[in-house]
């Protein structure tokens, strides 16, 4: 593929014919009443593209992504509060894409983590309003398990990602550090980390090890895991939420076939309920999507019961379990 032209031909052999032109807020499709019902304080997403015109891509990467500047109304339209960036995609077009991506974000007022015209900025979290006291404070780590090449490492002159492995014990400790400068009583603490590979249910030990860490040094609440391609298993530990793979929740992926038994297509919007006094999490729902026809759609009944199954299999060693709605919305519940 050479054009992002060929991907939409590909989804409309499978689904039908999409309009063209679209509007910037056709992609989101269902999800933009789901986000008027819920009311969520803060909207966060890992961003797994550029927003760049530059032509110098990472030569030693073979698929690249990028969206143009112009088209930054596909994350306005949504209202979407903070990007997640430490993902190994955010330096597709080198260094140049990298800064134009923060660009464009600084420029319409939306909050990014995890990626910085140097080290100190990479680190940096960003502090988002929910309500008019509470707040919540969101890192963002990349995982070289997940493909991001070590050289993307962000240093104290070289622009890049925060790349948990570029310090091992110490991006630990650093984390610990900032969120003790920055909590205040009543604070969230999220920890977004892109690890692993696109495909598969297991969840390797060291990322279970490196999410109990967070939570049991850092006094992390959330840890807001992705990089697969599908939902993967939850976790409640020590009463704090571990997401270890959300799913694509919007790609292009539509008519590309070969890993069909995931079901892709499927995701989930996760609505998380967190006392702000302890960091508990009191309550999880989610609600299941597909993407079709480029778009997010409700899933059917019968798709949000595949969720289920699957999610009720995967949470087994975690002792959590899904209770599905007449209304097909998920809860978590957990022992």
């Amino acid at each position: 593929m050479e054009s992002s032209v060929d991907y939409v031909k590909l989804a409309e052999r499978a689904s039908g014919l999409i309009s063209r032109p679209a509007e910037f807020s056709y992609i989101w499709g269902d999800a933009l009443e789901i986000f008027r019902t819920e009311q969520p304080q803060a909207k966060v997403i890992n961003l797994e593209t550029t927003i760049t015109r530059s032509d110098t891509h990472w030569r030693s990467k073979d698929v690249h992504y990028k969206m143009s500047p112009e088209n930054i109304g596909c994350l306005t339209s949504a209202g979407i509060d903070c990007c997640v960036l430490a993902n190994n995609h955010m330096l597709d077009w080198g260094v140049a894409g990298l800064v134009d991506t923060l660009d464009t974000l600084d420029k319409e007022g939306i909050k990014h983590v995890g990626a910085g015209r140097h080290l100190c900025e990479a680190e940096q979290p960003a502090i988002l309003r929910a309500g008019k006291e509470a707040r919540v404070i969101v890192f963002s780590l990349g995982s070289t398990s997940s493909g991001i090449p070590i050289e993307w490492s962000a240093n104290e002159d070289r622009p890049g990602l925060n790349v948990i492995e570029s310090r091992s014990d110490g991006a630990i400790r650093s984390i610990a550090r900032k969120i003790t400068e920055v909590k205040k009583e009543g604070d969230v603490v999220v920890v977004s980390i892109h690890w692993g590979g696109n495909w598969g249910y297991k969840i390797p030990h060291s990322q279970k090890k490196l999410a109990h860490r967070l939570v049991d040094e850092t006094g992390v609440d959330i840890v807001h895991g992705h990089s697969s391609h599908h939902v993967k298993a939850i976790e409640v530990y020590k009463e704090r939420l571990i997401l270890y793979g959300c799913g694509d929740f919007l790609n292009d992926y539509e008519g590309i076939t070969g890993y069909e038994s995931f079901r892709g297509d499927l995701g989930l919007m996760y609505f998380a309920d967190i006392n702000p006094s302890t960091g508990r999490l009191r309550a999880l729902r989610m609600i299941p999507t597909q993407v079709r026809r480029f778009r997010i759609n409700h899933a059917c009944e019968g798709d949000a019961r595949w969720l289920e199954v699957m999610l009720n299999q995967e949470g087994t060693r975690y002792r959590t379990r899904i209770k599905r709605s007449a209304e097909n919305t998920l809860t978590l519940e957990w022992i």
